[in-house]
């Protein structure tokens, strides 16, 4: 049986694009699986799993046969739970991978069935392998290659007047290789627009707003207003105002004060008192926290803090206002009236990017959405940005949340079209 596994195994290498003689590699082998089955991280750890258990089982044996070492023969029975949870993780991650493998050759679940008995895994894949009926969706290295073609097409031309963002990637170290977190994003948004940030978990949302404000900066050029802000960052960390999920105030003070204090740390140290006051007073009165400003923090609502927090990012007069779902905790009629507020904040001359989980209850009030979805290796990419409208056309459906589902994994109870949409969004930019 373990013949006809390999065989199997070097059938679907094979249709994947990969060389099939690497099924003759233990260990290797289940690696390039995986990535068969669009599965490379799962399949990173399973292959880590793999030598585990193989170490393991070495190491109970050598304390077996040295029954007079009574200091090994204690050791055993340590060595034998952790062998049993390594066994239940490699089974867990042999589920994944074949769950990926049921996905790209778009078969019946019930194949998962045969996928996960060592006895039986055989079946399917010299059945898979050797059949001219099942064919992948696509194959590794011509999907991988056509990325990074498309990739390769130009840039987004830097605008005097407006946001540009040209992310080449973002990476960290992990198990010795570079890690994509995301890739090859590209836009321009002009002056006095709302833009409505889209993306499933774990597809660079965060990664990508800290990326734009400097917080974490990526292998880009970012420029606002044609300066660019990792080269001139310290000039340019009072332009951007971002507003995190959590609020980042003192609840024992007053909402006044709270925004005095600010004031003096982000505005200009030549602006006299009379003057920071009257911003700040200026502030309070377009986010309606004036009837509160000798209020505690700690007493105002979950509406009020975040208006609160919004104020603070203000009160500099920032040319880009980021936000992680300052709608988090609020009611509709709440939400709608401070995306009311950010609409006027746009239509000031300003940016506002948004994130929100519940975008369709305010759609109307956004200029534009950014779609950003994890691709077969796991990296953000950019599957769309433009009008509502035209991202309604794009991707064939009306909500925004569908839109999400669309290119969300499936594993993640979306349909698992993130590298269709990518593709077809590079193809539709460079023609």
């Amino acid at each position: 049986m373990r013949g006809l596994y390999i065989l199997g195994a070097w059938r679907l290498l094979v249709k994947s694009g990969l060389p099939g003689w690497h099924a003759l590699i233990p260990w290797f082998r289940e690696y390039q699986l995986s990535r068969c089955a669009s599965r490379e991280p799962d399949g990173r750890v399973y292959f880590l799993i793999s030598m585990a258990i193989t170490a393991l089982r070495a190491a109970d044996l050598c304390f077996r046969w040295n029954k007079d070492n009574e200091t090994l023969i204690a050791f055993t029975p340590l060595i034998l739970g952790i062998l049993i949870s390594v066994m239940l993780m490699h089974f867990i991650y042999n589920i994944r991978i074949f769950r990926g493998f049921i996905e790209v050759y778009q078969v019946s679940k019930a194949w998962l069935i045969l996928c996960i008995i060592d006895e039986l895994r055989f079946v399917p894949m010299l059945i898979w392998g050797f059949s001219e009926k099942y064919q992948p969706r696509w194959k590794v290295e011509d999907l991988r290659a056509e990325m990074e073609r498309l990739a390769t097409h130009g840039s987004a031309a830097v605008m005097d007047k407006g946001l540009t963002i040209n992310l080449k990637d973002r990476h960290v170290s992990e198990f010795f290789r570079k890690k994509y977190l995301l890739k090859d994003i590209h836009m321009a948004i002009p002056q006095g627009h709302m833009v409505l940030l889209l993306g499933g978990s774990g597809a660079g949302k965060t990664t990508f707003l800290n990326a734009v404000n400097g917080y974490e900066k990526a292998n880009a050029e970012v420029t606002l207003n044609g300066k660019n802000m990792y080269t001139e960052y310290k000039k340019m960390q009072y332009e951007v105002g971002f507003v995190p999920q959590q609020e980042m105030v003192r609840v024992k003070d007053t909402v006044e004060s709270t925004l005095m204090d600010t004031a003096e740390l982000r505005l200009s140290v030549d602006i006299p008192e009379k003057e920071r006051k009257k911003r700040v007073h200026e502030v309070m009165d377009i986010f309606g926290l004036t009837p509160v400003a000798d209020n505690m923090v700690e007493k105002l609502s979950s509406g009020q803090k975040k208006r609160l927090s919004i104020s603070m990012e203000i009160l500099s007069n920032p040319s880009l206002l980021i936000l992680d779902e300052p709608d988090s905790g609020l009611d509709g009629v709440m939400a709608r009236k401070l995306f009311v507020q950010l609409r006027e904040i746009a239509d000031s001359g300003k940016i506002v990017i948004v994130i929100t989980h519940t975008p369709d209850r305010v759609i109307d009030l956004f200029d534009d959405v950014i779609v950003l979805a994890k691709d077969s290796s796991r990296t953000g990419r950019l599957a769309f940005y433009g009008s509502i409208e035209q991202a309604r056309t794009f991707f064939g459906r009306e909500k925004m949340e569908d839109i999400v589902k669309s290119v969300n994994q499936k594993e993640e109870g979306g349909d698992g079209l993130a590298d269709e949409f990518v593709l077809k969004y590079a193809e539709v930019q460079h023609g």
